[in-house]
């Protein structure tokens, strides 16, 4: 159990000028306290300075432990009206005897909760650090993850190189790495070619917020000489890449796509980026992402989808997906914390793998939620993705929750027999389409077998509060400091309003949600227990709360294409800026989400490798790029 004793010694050191009001009731008995306060005004009492007849004040016998609320009060008088209206957000009842007491009572009970950033001793919490309690998506009792470490790649048959510019840009890193290795294509000319495209297209898309020219094509005719000299990396050493524009880049700006952060210059690379540079990548670019990882909008407008320039890309990983899905790079780094993989990989129709959380560190990476932050590959085909999940995983000391882990993926290995679930009643509903229903029958087809399977029907989206605390976490001193009204989006589903109203948060239901979340992760490794992977419609809300919380790998890949007759956004409906419509409807790509076991990417990506070939769709390009 614990006592009083040491919080009420904390907080009255922290308020030593103030100490006098109340010194003689600070080290008081709990019993005393009790005793000598009538139940209405015990709050009054607390804080009331006890004297005996004589001056002297009244000193507690030697050993007598403290009690809570016998500190100094602290911050503004609070009325019962006051507990009112905040028991109507927190949806909690009190009697007004109950009201007048906590009313009362709150300035000395509650005091130590502001002492951290009121003062008078505020103590500072750097970006870089990480909460006490880290996320272990294996559950106790449990493991994860394959026996081995294997790594075999498809036989690449790359072909001559083409002639036309466009095609050697639309190419997979399988097959530019082998056109570099062979030194058919050098690594600066497919760098010119991409730094071309990027200053053709770009105005349209509005993709890169930092073209790194000069960068690139240094790293570019670096790869050349190491390669020439015999020293080849391996399958992505001479390859443009561009990057997320929330991972830290030494010397050059990282501006998380907001305007308060525009003009900011980290010293030191982030761990992705260091095991990129690492492997001969060539950083060609730090790419758009919604501001602070929301959506699609970020300081230079909005980022729009290269099959359907009316419409955004999504986000929060848009920049990514849309220069991938242009040719404008080889492969992109995106992150995801709620979908901001998965939906612009829908949108743009490139190939997005969520590694399991803890596989990649994120050190150096922007924080929006320590709990659920995870960065992954963007690239046009199933076998990149897993080509750079290769480089860029493993643990890194910056990153508590970052832990070792074992790869297995063989192209080549077959996939009959894998059992893949998926949900019955997901696949008849609204949110699903003929493209999700005609991959469901291809996985019969490729001699996978589909498996029925089921959740409870729980409130998932309770665990959305701890998206909402862990980022207003984040970014309090931008809330607090009035920073993020710089933001150009100030709607109420926009970081700004969010995390205001994230302050007003019950500490005791994030608590809660966080006991949802180890009830939702036991239900989750019940499920994949019965399956070796699920197949899902990418965009359920249910399926990317929960595995996302779950920790769960994933996979998005394109699998067809549907018709829409409005453009498609991540914001709420706004009646005063309705979004454009089209007659005829227009063609747009779209695909599935695979989710894996824990630690199982392998897996996933060798069931999405015959899918890709068998619903052959991957390689049709956005028209005008």
């Amino acid at each position: 159990m614990l006592t009083g004793t040491t919080i009420v010694t904390r907080v009255a050191q922290a308020h030593r000028p103030a100490a006098r009001i109340c010194q003689g009731y600070a080290m008081n008995t709990r019993r005393q306290f009790l005793a000598n306060a009538p139940l209405g005004l015990l709050g009054l009492t607390v804080a009331a300075r006890i004297e005996a007849k004589d001056g002297d004040e009244v000193k507690p016998p030697p050993g007598t432990p403290g009690a809570f609320n016998t500190a100094p009060a602290v911050g503004p008088a609070v009325t019962p009206a006051t507990f009112a209206e905040a028991g109507k957000l927190a949806q909690t009842a009190l009697t007004d005897t109950q009201r007048a007491m906590a009313a009362a009572s709150w300035r000395t009970s509650m005091a130590g909760m502001l002492e951290r950033r009121t003062g008078p001793r505020t103590v500072a919490l750097e970006a870089s650090l990480a909460p006490a309690t880290v996320w272990d998506p294996v559950l106790p009792g449990h493991t994860a993850g394959p026996a081995r470490d294997r790594f075999v790649a498809s036989a690449v048959k790359a072909g001559p190189l083409p002639a036309r510019e466009e095609d050697i840009a639309f190419a997979p890193v399988t097959h530019l790495a082998h056109w570099v290795r062979t030194r058919k294509l050098s690594s600066t000319r497919l760098t010119q070619i991409y730094i071309a495209r990027i200053k053709r297209f770009d105005p349209r898309l509005r993709c890169v917020i930092t073209l790194l020219e000069e960068h690139a094509l240094k790293q570019a005719a670096q790869a050349d000489r190491e390669i020439a000299a015999g020293r080849y990396r391996g399958p992505l050493h001479g390859i443009p890449w561009g990057g997320k524009d929330l991972l830290d880049t030494a010397g050059i700006r990282t501006t998380y796509g907001a305007e308060p952060f525009r003009h900011r210059v980290p010293d030191t690379d982030a761990a992705v980026v260091r095991r990129l540079n690492e492997a001969g990548a060539v950083l060609l670019a730090k790419l758009s992402m919604g501001a602070l990882a929301l959506n699609d909008i970020w300081f230079g407008g909005q980022t729009m989808n290269p099959w359907l320039p009316q419409e955004g890309s999504s986000g929060s990983s848009a920049g990514p997906a849309a220069a991938t899905a242009a040719g404008l790079v080889g492969f992109a780094i995106g992150s995801e914390t709620g979908g901001s993989i998965v939906s612009p990989s829908m949108r743009c129709g490139v190939t997005g793998l969520r590694p399991t959380y803890g596989r990649v560190p994120r050190t150096g990476a922007m924080t929006l939620c320590w709990t659920l932050d995870k960065l992954g590959p963007m690239a046009r085909s199933v076998e990149d993705t897993m080509l750079v999940l290769k480089a860029i995983g493993g643990p890194d000391s910056g990153d508590v929750a970052s832990v070792p882990s074992r790869l297995d993926y063989d192209a080549a290995a077959p996939v009959n027999g894998l059992r893949v679930g998926y949900f019955p009643d997901w696949m008849k509903d609204a949110s699903a389409t003929d493209v999700d229903r005609a991959s469901l029958a291809a996985i019969r087809r490729l001699g996978m077998k589909p498996t029925a399977v089921s959740l409870p029907d729980w409130p998932y989206d309770s665990l959305n509060l701890i998206l909402f605390a862990e980022a207003a976490a984040a970014f309090e001193q931008l809330t607090l400091s009035g920073k993020a009204d710089e933001l150009t989006m100030q709607v109420p589903d926009a970081w700004p309003n969010l995390f205001r109203e994230a302050r007003f948060l019950s500490a005791v239901d994030f608590v809660q949600a966080d006991r949802l979340r180890r009830k939702v992760a036991v239900e989750m490794a019940r499920l994949m227990s019965s399956v070796d992977l699920l197949l899902v419609p990418s965009l359920r809300d249910e399926m990317l709360v929960i595995s996302n919380n779950t920790g769960q790998p994933s996979l998005t890949l394109r699998t067809g294409f549907v018709e829409v007759s409005q453009a498609r956004s991540d914001w709420a409906p706004d009646p005063r800026h309705p979004l454009p419509t089209f007659a005829p409807p227009r063609r747009v790509p779209y695909g599935v989400t695979l989710i894996g076991r824990l630690f199982e990417e392998g897996t996933i990506a060798r069931a999405g490798l015959a899918l890709e070939r068998g619903m052959n769709v991957a390689d049709e390009r956005p028209p005008g790029f």
